[in-house]
């Protein structure tokens, strides 16, 4: 059997009767950049997420520019933000000539640990921002976040890239009760477009105002500039689809919450155990992601789990032999690339973040995967790490 990590057709082939005629009308308007599609995606994922202000724009990445740009600080100032990442939030800090400083994880969630949080405040002399990320769609402590912003006097964006439907413990979307929040449409999230796509959300009208002028080189009227922003405007066709598609996304996160729940049935069954539980001899050695109790939501943008280091290249290599496609996020930790060894937190300084570089591993979740091929997926790497534990064993 053939599983990918990640298959868009099925999906685009149900809502395909709607998108081609979508496409042709948007080709004979020739309004190709913002105008009224993307005007009205904001006010329905506005109205979504249940925040005052949506702000469409080219990217998620040029989602977290803006947003940082909004926060008028100087070249130096630091901001907070986990190592365990995609590259473009810590890429944003740097550069607008910030300093990022990277926190660690709690190994549970894999999401920037508040205590880490409190420590590395404890050093930082220029510290002006908190920038926690909602990993793999999970909601991060939002609540601790938003005392520690008081506490500290500090600002708090949200990074839901992965997150959006995510829930946070008082059952309030991510990104809606911070200072602002930023999303992307990249094809493989839960809500994905075309092509690129980000949001800004904010709730205080000025930053709604600022971000809108930003994507646009500061600009509100055509030619007249009151601050130097940038171009990072939101295309029609971009906003046509995701207004399609954003009715179908509780559907889409009910499908990806039912595979999550079937592959931590096989793997608990098998003896496996949730990240909340501690390495032991007497378990499989397969740790599967913790979910939080409702009214917290989280939306399995990936299914991640994890296995002893030792085994867990040779564990991608077996799954690819057999058909599975299977991704690890992150292989390298933004605190271990090479553009901020300046920075100077080297091997050894973030250790929950660096384990779980070593040890994480990404199996298919997307909706239309189906029962049939999940069994497969498990089962297999079940198979797979079983064989090392009677080895291990056996060399025991």
């Amino acid at each position: 059997m053939t599983v990918p990590f990640i298959d868009l057709k099925p999906q685009y082939e149900t809502i395909r009767a709607q998108c081609e005629p979508k496409l042709h009308e948007i080709a004979a308007s020739q309004y190709f950049v913002l105008g009224p599609e993307v005007a009205a995606f904001e006010k329905e994922v506005g109205e979504y997420l249940g925040v005052k202000h949506g702000v469409g724009c080219s990217s998620g990445s040029d989602a977290l520019l803006l947003a940082l740009m909004a926060l008028d600080l100087k070249p130096g100032d630091q901001v907070l933000c986990p190592s365990w990442t995609f590259f473009a939030t810590a890429g944003a800090i740097s550069r607008l000539g910030l300093e990022p400083v990277f926190v660690d994880i709690d190994p549970v969630t894999y999401n920037m640990c508040p205590q880490a949080t409190e420590a590395a405040l404890a050093t930082c002399t220029r510290a002006k921002a908190l920038l926690p990320v909602h990993i793999y769609g999970l909601p991060a402590d939002v609540d601790a976040f938003l005392e520690i912003g008081k506490r500290h006097n500090l600002p708090v964006i949200e990074d839901c890239a992965q997150s959006i439907g995510a829930k946070d413990a008082t059952g309030a979307m991510t990104g809606t009760r911070c200072t602002m929040g930023t999303w992307s449409f990249f094809p493989t999230k839960n809500l994905g477009c075309f092509g690129d796509g980000g949001l800004v959300s904010a709730n205080d009208d000025r930053l709604g105002d600022y971000l809108r002028m930003a994507r646009v080189h500061g600009s509100k009227q055509r030619y007249v500039h009151e601050f130097v922003g940038v171009n990072a405007r939101l295309d029609a066709l971009q906003a046509a689809i995701l207004r399609i598609k954003l009715p179908l996304l509780e559907r889409w996160h009910a499908a990806r919450i039912a595979n999550a729940d079937a592959y931590d049935a096989i793997f608990r069954s098998a003896g496996g155990r949730c990240t909340s539980c501690a390495w032991d001899e007497s378990s499989l050695q397969l740790r599967f992601p913790w979910r939080p109790a409702a009214p917290a939501r989280a939306i399995v943008n990936q299914y991640v789990l994890r296995v002893p280091a030792a085994i867990r290249d040779e564990a991608r290599d077996f799954m690819k032999e057999r058909g599975v496609g299977t991704e690890i996020y992150y292989p390298i930790p933004l605190h271990l690339q090479q553009c901020w060894a300046h920075l100077g937190q080297g091997a050894g300084s973030l250790p929950e973040t660096e384990r779980a570089a070593n040890e994480t591993i990404a199996l298919p979740i997307f909706p239309e995967l189906g029962m049939e091929r999940l069994r497969y997926v498990a089962q297999t790497l079940v198979q797979f790490v079983e064989s090392k534990s009677r080895t291990f064993a056996a060399a025991r």
